[in-house]
């Protein structure tokens, strides 16, 4: 049997233990399982939603720093008219849309430098590595709950921290805690069933399977 090494991360919101050496049949591609849900309400703070996933990966490329911003995990792109100028919120074609904190940028800055206007742009899914979608039930279906639409204009995606810390690429196992917070959990979701689909993504861009996680309701999952 191979020794195997335990390292845990604890990162803002993040948690992460990593098995190093485990097996060699591990994918190249991350590979995912569902491990648990909870909700926590805490007076006068944020309420935690926290799902937990375990991972295999063979080459153990997983996680990012909180610092890296650079291409291919810059988190905006800048879109340019056809003279290659960036779009301004003054000079926005018909097809742009209304302002909006998510689709417009206030004094961005670009190669170190503040620009004075408001600026169009696009988020950059790869700026994340881990992936969350949030679906309701309502007369027996599902149907996605898009954080991204009116009028909340966020995400739930996110950054693990790296589980390696050295260029040395090996195997690697372990869980991943994913903690999300706000203040209305509670005042959204009532007493609705929803699930959590989710996926996680390496340094070199592969995605994992999706996984979705059993059906709940916050009263079903909060902790005490």
């Amino acid at each position: 049997m191979k020794a195997k090494s335990y390292a845990y991360i604890l990162v803002l919101i993040f948690s992460a233990g990593a098995c190093v050496s485990p097996p060699d049949n591990f994918p190249t591609v991350p590979e995912i399982s569902y491990e648990g849900l909870s909700y926590l309400e805490v007076d006068g703070a944020s309420d935690s939603l926290k799902v937990a996933i375990n991972f295999r990966d063979a080459e153990g490329d997983l996680g990012l720093d909180p610092r890296e911003d650079n291409p291919p995990y810059n988190p905006l792109f800048f879109l340019t008219d056809e003279n290659g100028d960036y779009i301004t919120y003054s000079n926005r074609p018909e097809d742009a849309p209304s302002y909006n904190p998510r689709d417009w940028a206030v004094e961005p800055t670009i190669n170190n430098e503040t620009i004075e206007d408001t600026l169009w742009v696009e988020h950059n899914p790869d700026y994340y590595n881990i992936f969350v979608r949030f679906f309701i039930k309502r007369n027996g279906t599902f149907n996605e709950f898009k954080w991204t639409d009116a009028p909340y204009y966020t995400t739930f995606d996110g950054r693990f921290p790296l589980i390696l810390n050295d260029n040395n690429q090996r195997a690697v196992e372990g869980t991943i805690e994913y903690a999300m917070l706000s203040s209305g959990w509670r005042s959204i979701f009532r007493n609705d069933t929803v699930r959590l689909d989710l996926q996680i993504q390496d340094r070199a861009l592969n995605k994992s399977n999706v996984i979705s996680t059993p059906e709940f309701t916050l009263n079903q999952i909060q902790q005490q």
